[in-house]
């Protein structure tokens, strides 16, 4: 996104520190040649809350020095909305990439996010028909432009490099197309020990290898609630250390499914043609649900393990763009007042 936007225009790219994993973020912008971020808030840990209130303290400062003509924000973490808040409460116009998107699940953190985001918005900027239609039936006041979704544009230019690396894959003990991709993060599942305990079980009863790259929230709540040995002698589960981009994305598209509570893993599994199984009873991705590509089971043993067993659809029609949502978001800038 940052190459278009800077032909265009000037960015300042602000690194919030949210994620401060390496594997979870300096690896993604040196696999995707993204520029250095040129400020940095080194703002991570804590809860949601806390984190939001120290990112919005950050933020009001470098906004009033920078004095920029937009806050582009994306998806919906909580660095979206302290940017989304920041934006609007200096009266600076809020650009929001990936509006639109609704689970309905109010209990999810991202929701109350991506929500709140896109009534601070001036420019909605939308991956899909859906997203623009969620708009629309909450009266937003903001201006909503269909761009599609700027993530596709990165999954369809690295998947097919990705899909040729077998030896990303074999170096894990795995076989091409034998295996399940799985990932879990979600404060909902692994917060609470019980459904955590549900979560081990039902990757242990998985009836083929499973490579299970360990987010380090999930690691910390397995040591915590005393699971990890549980997990690891589940004796189809590789654990592995967080994954770069291009590793994540050559274990997806020559997996057999991918077992996830991750949105974007959702959207990356579609567009890869491998079928998702979603460790969660909702979904923002809905139009892969209605595809067939995509099945809700919560932790439903019984349930997941049918998802994996069923065919594929014959089908797979493009949901979110065609490769490339950065230049229309670029263009779409130019319709908010300087």
């Amino acid at each position: 996104m940052s190459r278009p936007l800077r032909g265009e225009h000037s960015e300042t790219l602000v690194h919030t520190g949210q994620h401060y994993d390496d594997r979870l973020s300096a690896i993604f912008f040196s696999e995707l040649e993204l520029p250095d971020p040129d400020r940095e808030l080194g703002i991570g840990g804590g809860s949601a809350s806390s984190q939001t209130g120290r990112m919005l303290e950050a933020l009001a400062p470098l906004i009033a020095d920078l004095t920029p003509d937009i806050v582009l924000v994306y998806g919906d973490t909580n660095s979206t909305l302290a940017g989304a808040l920041a934006g609007a409460q200096a009266h600076v116009p809020v650009a929001h990439v990936e509006a639109g998107m609704r689970s309905f699940d109010r209990a999810m953190p991202e929701e109350l996010n991506r929500v709140l985001v896109d009534h601070a918005s001036s420019l909605l900027l939308c991956s899909s028909e859906t997203a623009m239609t969620n708009l629309r039936d909450e009266s937003v006041p903001g201006h909503a432009e269909l761009v599609g979704d700027v993530m596709v544009d990165v999954a369809l230019s690295t998947q097919p490099h990705a899909r040729k690396r077998d030896d990303l894959v074999r170096a894990r003990g795995l076989e091409p197309g034998e295996y399940v991709l799985a990932t879990a993060h979600r404060a909902g599942n692994v917060d609470d020990r019980a459904r955590l305990h549900r979560l081990v079980h039902l990757l242990a009863q998985v009836p083929m290898p499973v490579v299970l790259p360990l987010h380090p929230r999930t690691r910390a709540r397995l040591h915590e609630f005393e699971l990890t040995e549980e997990l690891r002698r589940a004796p189809r589960v590789t654990l592995t250390e967080p994954l770069g981009y291009f590793e994540l994305t050559a274990l997806l598209c020559q997996a057999r499914a991918a077992l996830t509570d991750s949105g974007g893993l959702q959207k990356e599994a579609y567009l890869a043609g491998v079928p998702c199984v979603t460790l969660r009873d909702r979904t923002e991705w809905t139009e892969t649900v209605a595809q067939g590509w995509n099945t809700l089971v919560d932790l439903d043993v019984e349930a997941t393990l049918a998802a994996l067993r069923a065919t594929p659809p014959a089908s797979r029609p493009p949901l979110y763009g065609d490769g490339h949502a950065a230049g229309r978001v670029v263009d779409a800038l130019g319709l908010l007042p300087r």
